[in-house]
């Protein structure tokens, strides 16, 4: 089978692409003073604006075949049916049952799992509302005021980032608290802020083996044990989100309060299962579902509506165009929302350890480049951080920036001067990258600041920008659990539209399973009291000056 950069749809691409990058993006909007309304898509609250692209009416077109000749449309299917997809683990890809809102069953391995999806998420209220209530009490009678999420990887950035942004929703009684690195300040600095006696653990592991997390997990119940003494009261303060009973049992947590999920959940995409217990329990069951319904609107969205309007294939799509034909291979996340800080880092490991692949579904090596590196901050702050390089840095820079219109919080004149100034920074960012400042504007500026004579030649390039730098906006009324939903299924999506695209499998990880497998050989080499000699000599003169220091 030939790779997608070898069809003629790809080669009439290629073409386009030259005759499209002689025309800047001023010149487009000087030319179309339709520009937006050709090329923006609302969905509910959700605009996504895509006007600020190096594109025209053809590359739509054009990007359209290629979706087609990919056949994103029948894998999608193929996804939503239960199809095994995910080919080198032989799995299903159903995340999206998690947040299935009708009565359609959803089927693998020829069994409907909306029931057992329906069991938890009714086993997750139950106990969600007990913790939040009061009524679950720790083993000196007082009520749950801290939660500790212990996982990693998807286990703990879909968490933590959905409560960080959902925190005007969440409990004024419990505070969430999130572990994941292995190094012992991570745990160590979030239980000094907790009482043993009204701390609840979460220990997220779907083996009930992943290192990391059990390291921290044991930590975690040596820790509660110097207090509680007993432990028979580990019951009262460790729950676990997994699918290993007898290990689960063995650590001291009852199974009846082992929260379950399938090997059909990737951890990256699990947000959605048991593995959303704290932000459950944080902000509420009701706005769990809320969260869940937002993402099934936009699965409905991806499911059913034509290319050219389907804001996840558009913006997959418009990825391929810049990373492919552009070679532009950075993509950065900039939300203009305190709440989103976290949406970055867990967007960088949704598509990146999806994407970030050379070797195709039929076990090719990829001859292109596959998924871009993510990387963003939220706000003014990147202004003041990287957007010098945004602006004039000789790398490109696609960049999807994110605001709601409205604010939870209310500061300032009439209540709204900051998030005004918010929302001027976020507009202005756009609006520059795209025009950029021509040679005359900049010397007329200069001129009107009282420079003469040399001192106006030398400074003009300093002052001149390109412009041509492209971006996507995409705002919604304001950040509520179900908008969280549809931008966090939005980029799946997007993600999957890509992957189809490339020819990957977006749904493995082995690059992830590797490291693993190498730490297990070097664990045991840190411990012995001799030199190690079995790698190669940069690794054995590591583990030697380590031991050695």
């Amino acid at each position: 089978m030939s790779q997608i950069n070898q069809s003629s749809i790809w080669q009439t691409l290629n073409q386009h692409k030259k005759d499209i990058e002689l025309i800047s993006l001023r010149e487009m909007f000087n030319s179309n003073p339709n520009r937006f309304d050709q090329f923006h898509i609302q969905f509910n609250d959700l605009l996504f604006d895509y006007s600020k692209h190096r594109i025209s009416k053809e590359t739509i077109n054009l990007l359209v075949r290629l979706a087609k000749e990919a056949d994103v449309e029948g894998w999608r299917d193929r996804m939503f049916k239960g199809e095994k997809i995910n080919s080198t683990e032989h799995r299903s890809v159903l995340h999206t049952a998690l947040r299935n809102q009708n009565d359609t069953p959803v089927v693998s391995d020829n069994e409907n799992v909306m029931p057992k999806v329906d069991k938890v998420l009714k086993k997750m209220r139950r106990f969600s509302e007990e913790v939040r209530s009061g009524q679950w009490k720790g083993f000196t009678g007082k009520a749950i005021t801290n939660i500790v999420n212990i996982g990693i990887g998807g286990s703990d950035l879909g968490p933590a980032m959905v409560c960080q942004a959902l925190k005007t929703y969440g409990s004024k009684t419990i505070r969430p608290y999130f572990v994941s690195n292995v190094d012992g300040a991570d745990l160590s600095q979030a239980i000094e802020k907790c009482d043993p006696e009204t701390t609840l653990f979460i220990i997220a592991s779907k083996t009930f083996t992943t290192p990391e997390t059990m390291t921290n997990a044991f930590a975690a119940r040596d820790w509660f044990l110097k207090t509680a003494k007993d432990s028979q009261y580990i019951k009262k303060h460790f729950v676990a989100l997994s699918t290993n009973q007898h290990l689960v049992s063995r650590f001291g947590i009852d199974v009846e309060n082992m929260f379950e999920f399938w090997d059909w959940v990737g951890g990256r995409y699990s947000l959605w299962s048991a593995i959303g217990l704290p932000i459950a329990i944080y902000i509420g069951m009701d706005s769990f579902e809320e969260l869940l319904k937002g993402g099934f609107e936009m699965d409905e969205h991806f499911k059913t509506t034509p290319i050219e309007q389907n804001i996840p294939i558009m913006m997959g799509l418009l990825g391929v165009w810049y990373i492919n034909f552009f070679n532009y291979t950075t993509h950065a996340i900039l939300a203009y929302d305190q709440g989103l800080s976290k949406l970055a880092p867990y967007l960088q490991q949704a598509d990146m350890e999806s994407n970030g692949k050379f070797i195709n579904r039929n076990g090719e090596r990829i001859d292109f480049h596959t998924g871009p590196i993510i990387w963003g901050e939220v706000g003014t702050n990147g202004q003041h951080a990287f957007y010098q390089l945004l602006h004039q840095g000789t790398e490109i820079v696609p960049a999807d920036f994110i605001v709601p219109i409205k604010s939870h919080y209310s500061l300032g004149k009439e209540g709204n001067e900051h998030h005004k100034i918010l929302l001027s920074n976020f507009i202005a960012q756009t609006q520059s990258l795209m025009m950029g400042k021509t040679y005359d504007e900049a010397r007329t500026e200069i001129e009107k600041q009282g420079y003469e004579g040399e001192d106006i030649e030398s400074f003009i390039p300093q002052k001149t920008f390109e412009g041509n730098r492209p971006s996507s906006s995409i705002l919604f009324q304001k950040l509520t659990p179900k908008t969280l939903g549809q931008i966090i299924v939005m980029y799946e999506h997007k993600i999957f539209t890509q992957g189809i695209i490339w020819n990957i499998n977006s749904f493995d990880q082995w690059g992830v399973e590797y490291g693993k497998q190498i730490a297990k050989q070097v664990l045991p080499n840190l411990s012995e009291n001799k030199l190690t000699d079995s790698f190669d000599s940069s690794t054995n003169g590591l583990i030697n000056y380590i031991k050695k220091n």
